[in-house]
């Protein structure tokens, strides 16, 4: 299995700078082609063509992938549709929006088991922002304040790929921190929590941090005897054993 989770950036939307750039060169390198099948799924953006445009500009033009889009809500694709382009595809990439939302449209349409699938046959999977909370277990997320401004974070499941709690943006939205301090109090497990510009890459039972900016970093977050406990986890070019970064 090979994943990128990245906790937040920009990619060249219009009057903002593209700063993920070298974890998304990254993702290209682990399909091990030299210019891979992109598969874009903007459902928690309710696909959103401004934002798969933006997308193809970044890893079509710029990086050198041929770009497709899986379109579930305009489309409404068969199972047979949606199976032949996410198993065909060397790469996913899933974008910014409402998580809760893209996650029951994905369990409706199967898309979720589809998913898993691809990543035992080797397909790459990536996301950003709260989008990377589908690769594991579960998340803190923003969604409801897609109708409510002022509603509190939410934890939302996710495909479980990854026995952990995924928080995004660590650095950059303020209420994060304090949420998943107050999140973990309840949570077993532990929490991997990501700032803009950075992302865990796990392959199989592996993993390593990358970013795109120095000062960006990734944290493991947990509660333990009553005690909170945030930290660093080291940036390494190594592979390091994922248990040991799970376990309390």
């Amino acid at each position: 299995m090979k994943i990128v989770a990245i906790g937040g950036g920009e990619i060249g939307r219009s009057g903002f700078p593209v700063e993920t750039t070298k974890i998304d060169k990254e993702i290209i390198r682990l399909t091990g082609k030299s210019k891979p099948k992109l598969l874009f799924i903007p459902t928690a953006s309710s696909d959103s063509e401004g934002y798969a445009r933006v997308v193809e500009k970044h890893f079509d033009t710029n990086l050198g992938c041929k770009v497709d889009t899986l379109y579930l809500l305009k489309q409404k694709p068969s199972r047979k549709e949606i199976e032949d382009k996410i198993l065909n595809a060397d790469m996913i990439y899933v974008g910014g929006g409402n998580t809760l939302k893209m996650m029951n449209v994905w369990r409706r349409y199967g898309v979720d088991k589809i998913l898993v699938k691809a990543g035992e046959k080797g397909v790459v999977l990536s996301g950003v922002s709260a989008r990377a909370i589908c690769w594991f277990r579960s998340g803190s997320s923003d969604s409801r304040r897609f109708t409510d401004p002022k509603a509190d974070l939410i934890k939302v499941r996710g495909l479980n790929l990854v026995p952990a709690l995924f928080c995004p943006h660590y650095d950059f939205e303020k209420d994060r921190k304090p949420d998943l301090k107050r999140l973990m109090k309840k949570t077993s497990g532990v929490a991997i929590a990501i700032d803009n510009c950075c992302a865990i890459e796990i392959i199989d039972d592996t993993y390593r941090i990358i970013s795109s900016k120095k000062t960006a970093n990734a944290y493991r977050v947990y509660w333990k005897k009553g005690k909170f406990y945030e930290e660093v986890i080291e940036k390494k070019n190594t592979f390091l054993p994922l248990a040991g970064l799970l376990k309390k």
